[in-house]
């Protein structure tokens, strides 16, 4: 009997690599991935197994019912949001407390990231209602995704005009900030009209992640249910298959540090922060950040009553993910640890010695 082909559509996330260069592979089946510059709609691709897919969306679909798609709890994007609000340079606002009233653009209402963000000013004291929200593009052109979802919106937020964009907006002064994932090119200028609005936005994400113990998850892996069907020992081997190519991704790493001026210290900096693991995978160590999550879209409105988080993973086999011992030496090799875990030393780096 022929091997499988299981087709992912994925962005080209640098953990991903070695899983799509061949380098890990999935028991029992064939992985192709489809590097896409945009999260792919896995349920209207027919050519699409699985792939990318907004943990907002997600949650939202299984909390109605829909099990079309089955998630696995691995979060491929994930991140602080503290980062992504950004004012102009010359703004006298430099807290989220300030943000009260305001006007602020943002890249898609009902989205991952954004929901997070805003649930930093609500625990600021922040009221959501009180603000005028403008949905639009980061950049004018941008096109191909869906900012305002499904469901009525409320009063105080409205789509942009054709043409218009957030970045252009700021800077014309007819918003006060923005919320987005992605920085604007001309934020890596010395010249740049934006700035973040926190100065210290490490400091603070130092401080949440130590008050809740775990990092945003923003984007998960999918599956269609049909495939899943067809081959029912796939989630688990292919969340097995994502925790091998992120372990070997950062002890490469580790090794090969000169990919940017201060990786290393980045590299160092995480662990002795984090232990092991900033981005675990399996449903038990994100429980917490589950939980956390469902609750931002009822208190937000996204959804429009409370969701158990138990809809969310339910296979209790994808509670953890186990590493074979056979899989286990060698460059991906690095230790994984769980949401929360207390931060400890920095893990060894792998046994590899580089050709010279």
């Amino acid at each position: 009997m022929s091997t499988p082909v299981i087709r992912l559509g994925l962005r080209d996330w640098d953990h991903l690599v070695p899983l799509a260069s061949g380098l890990v592979d999935v028991a029992g089946c064939t992985v192709r991935v489809d590097s896409r510059d945009v999260t792919p709609d896995v349920l209207a691709e027919p050519g699409l197994d699985g792939g990318e897919t907004s943990f907002s969306r997600y949650v939202q679909a299984r909390a109605a019912g829909d099990d079309r798609l089955v998630g696995l709890p691995a979060f491929i994007m994930r991140g602080f949001r503290h980062r992504c609000v950004l004012v102009r340079a010359d703004s006298e606002l430099r807290s989220f407390d300030q943000l009260a009233g305001a006007r602020i653009g943002l890249s898609g209402w009902p989205d991952s990231g954004n929901t997070w963000t805003r649930a930093l000013l609500r625990a600021r004291g922040v009221d959501l209602g009180g603000i005028e929200w403008r949905v639009g593009p980061l950049t004018a052109g941008e096109s191909g995704k869906d900012r305002l979802g499904s469901r009525p919106l409320p009063p105080n937020v409205s789509a942009m005009a054709e043409g218009e964009s957030l970045e252009e907006e700021l800077a014309a002064r007819r918003l006060d900030a923005i919320l987005t994932p992605f920085m604007p090119q001309e934020l890596f200028t010395r010249g740049s009209r934006f700035r973040h609005l926190l100065d210290d936005h490490r400091a603070a994400e130092r401080a949440y992640w130590e008050s809740t113990g775990f990092v945003p998850g923003i984007h998960l892996v999918t599956l269609k249910r049909e495939t899943v069907e067809a081959h029912p020992a796939l989630p688990g081997a292919l969340l097995t298959a994502l925790e091998r190519s992120k372990r070997r991704w950062v002890a490469r790493r580790r090794l090969l540090a000169d990919t940017t001026p201060w990786v290393l210290h980045e590299l160092t900096d995480a662990a002795r922060t984090f232990g092991g693991d900033w981005m675990p995978y399996g449903s038990e160590p994100n429980a917490a950040m589950v939980r956390a999550f469902c609750a931002e879209l009822s208190a937000q409105g996204i959804w429009p009553e409370p969701i158990d988080p138990a809809v969310v993973f339910p296979d209790p086999a994808l509670a953890t993910v186990r590493i074979p011992d056979a899989a286990a030496p060698g460059p991906d090799s690095v230790p994984s640890a769980t949401a929360g875990a207390a931060p400890g030393p920095v893990p060894a780096a792998p046994a590899v010695v580089p050709a010279h």
